[in-house]
Formats: structure tokens, C-alpha cells, sequence
């Protein structure tokens, strides 16, 4: 019996959810088991997801300056990044039923603790994909032909931790996908620095989710899981700064290849902010990581929203300068 004081968990909750989310509180029961899948009760991958998106349209419009369909593209990439980061995780957990139930902390999943069959989540993985390409669509057959594209990237991702120890990179290549998507949505085209920004963000991820991938470390062992951050081990630090060098050097040479020579001191000055303040964050994130405590790892991985956003803003700003 729970104390007086103490608020039962909901049926259900999911062991890694964010406390009190909204799903767990909110959601008509029967749509619950089906967030969960989508991992809508754990909002982080969405942004992650989503802010590569955004410095794609950003910094395709300091190139040539804002457009009234940017903000659709803002907009639709919001939207489409909760489907797809949706379908993806729905993907992942059907493709991974046996592992998630030998994991402590997955085994509460929607599939692995009965609450959705294989059946319904395939179901309800292709009806997000559905509503997703509905977006997708309403863009220029540019950015349609490199959104098909990216699916077998999504397709491939949930295996890649049974053949390399770098699954973090096959998943950078599907997360960051997004920032040549947007850039392309604005500009009708690809350039390097689409290209550029989208290794930055590989960077990035192989960054936030070597410390993730710290948390299951000792499960990861037992059931022959591979990771970079069994591969790393003691020397995660090392690498991690690594990654945070690659990032901001990767995202300044994006920029530079976006906007000089024609952009003024001010322009270039606030589009610098972003790499540059984004690498200080991650530095921070480095100086509190203790990757012996699974808690600590799930809250700097989850301080990778403000990362993002960071850059996104000063990129968005420079646009309009």
C-alpha cells in the first residue's frame, strides 16, 4: 500500500518516462499504450529529432534571407519529427521485444510487458508514417526524394547494434537527416553546408548518446549488445571531447560556407554564437557527467534539448540580420 503522502504510478508507466508526463496523467487510457510505443512520454527524442531540422531552415535562410513558407516548414517539421521520431521508436521496439525484456530498464515497455501486441504496434507504426508523409508532401520534390531516402536509414538503425559497436553513428545519420531535409525545403536544393551541418550533428549524436548508451552498459554485456559506450569504457571523456570539437568545428565551417563572403561582422558574429556557445554547453555537459550513475546520464543526455536549441536560435536570429 502506498504512504499516505505518495502518488500511486500509473498502470503501466514506463520505468525511464519523465515523472508526471502528460501520457501517463492525461491520455485516454486506451491511447496510452500507444504513446508509449511512440515514446511521447519521453518528449527528449523529438527534439533531437526536430533541431537538426531547424538549423537546416536556419541557416539556408541567412543565405538568402526568410520566406513565408519557412514558417510551414518550421511548422511541418515539428509535426512530422513527433510522427516519425513516433514510427521510429515503435520500429525499435518491435525489431527489439527480446532485449528491451532482458533490460531492467526497458522491460516496461509497451510490447515487452504485454501492453501492445507486434501486430497492433506495426499497425500503428505505419499510420504514423502515414500522416508523416502527408507533410512531407506539401514540400518540394526535393526534400520529398530526401525524406524517402532517410527510411532506410530509420529501417536499419534498430539493427546496427548486433553488427558494430558504432550504432551511435548509424543513428547521427538518421537523427541529423532533417537538417538537408529543411535545407533543401527552403533552398530547392542541396550544398555543402547542408552537408556540413548534417555531419555536426552526426557529431552531436554520437556525443548525447554515448552518454545514453552509458546507462545499459552491465545489460548491454549480458546480452551482447554493442554500444559505444562499452567500446569507449574509461576513455568515454576522451572521446566525448572529441565529439564536442567535431561539432563546433564542423558547424563554424557550415556557416562560413553559408554566408561569407556576403554577410556583414554583425550577421557573422551572431551566426558564430551558435557552434560556439552549443561547444561550451556540451563542455558543461562533460564537467557534470558521471557515467557510473545511470541518473546522472539520463539527465545530461536529456540537457541535449537546451544544446540544440541554443544553436537554432542564434541561427535563426543571423537570418535576420
Amino acid at each position: 500500500m502506498s504512504a499516505p503522502d505518495e502518488t500511486p504510478e500509473p498502470a503501466g508507466q514506463v520505468a525511464d518516462a519523465v515523472k508526471g508526463n502528460w501520457v501517463d496523467r492525461h491520455a485516454p487510457e486506451f491511447a496510452r499504450p500507444y504513446l508509449r510505443l511512440s515514446r511521447a512520454d519521453r518528449p527528449i527524442g523529438t527534439w533531437l529529432l526536430l533541431l537538426p531540422c531547424w538549423w537546416g531552415v536556419a541557416l539556408a535562410a541567412a543565405q538568402d534571407g526568410w520566406r513565408p513558407g519557412d514558417l510551414w516548414i518550421i511548422l511541418g517539421c515539428a509535426l512530422g519529427a513527433w510522427l516519425m521520431r513516433g514510427a521510429g521508436c515503435t520500429w525499435n521496439d518491435i525489431t527489439d521485444r527480446d532485449f528491451d525484456a532482458a533490460v531492467a530498464r526497458t522491460r516496461s515497455r509497451p510490447i515487452p510487458s504485454g501492453q501492445v501486441s507486434v501486430k497492433q504496434a506495426l499497425v500503428w507504426m505505419f499510420a504514423q508514417m502515414g500522416l508523416a508523409a502527408l507533410i512531407l508532401f506539401s514540400f518540394n520534390w526535393v526534400a520529398v526524394l530526401l525524406g524517402v531516402s532517410s527510411l532506410g536509414l530509420v529501417a536499419i538503425y534498430p539493427f546496427a547494434k548486433r553488427f558494430t559497436w558504432w550504432p551511435q553513428l548509424f543513428l547521427g545519420l538518421a537523427f541529423n537527416w532533417g537538417a538537408v531535409l529543411a535545407y533543401a525545403a527552403h533552398s530547392g536544393r542541396v550544398e555543402w553546408p547542408a552537408v556540413l551541418l548534417y555531419a555536426a550533428g552526426i557529431a552531436w549524436t554520437l556525443f548525447y548518446d554515448t552518454i545514453y548508451a552509458h546507462q545499459d552498459k552491465e545489460d548491454d554485456v549480458l546480452i551482447g549488445v554493442k554500444s559505444t559506450a562499452r567500446l569507449f569504457g574509461a576513455a568515454t571523456g576522451k572521446w566525448l571531447g572529441l565529439f564536442l570539437i567535431s561539432t563546433v568545428a564542423l558547424m563554424t565551417a557550415a556557416i562560413l560556407a553559408a554566408i561569407l563572403p556576403a554577410a556583414g561582422p554583425v550577421k557573422l558574429a551572431v551566426a558564430m554564437v551558435a557552434p560556439w556557445a552549443m561547444g561550451w554547453h556540451l563542455l558543461w555537459q562533460m564537467r557534470r557527467l558521471d557515467i557510473s550513475d545511470s541518473g546522472n546520464c539520463l539527465t545530461i543526455f536529456r540537457a541535449n534539448r537546451d544544446t540544440g536549441l541554443i544553436a537554432a536560435l542564434f541561427l535563426a536570429v543571423a537570418a535576420f540580420l
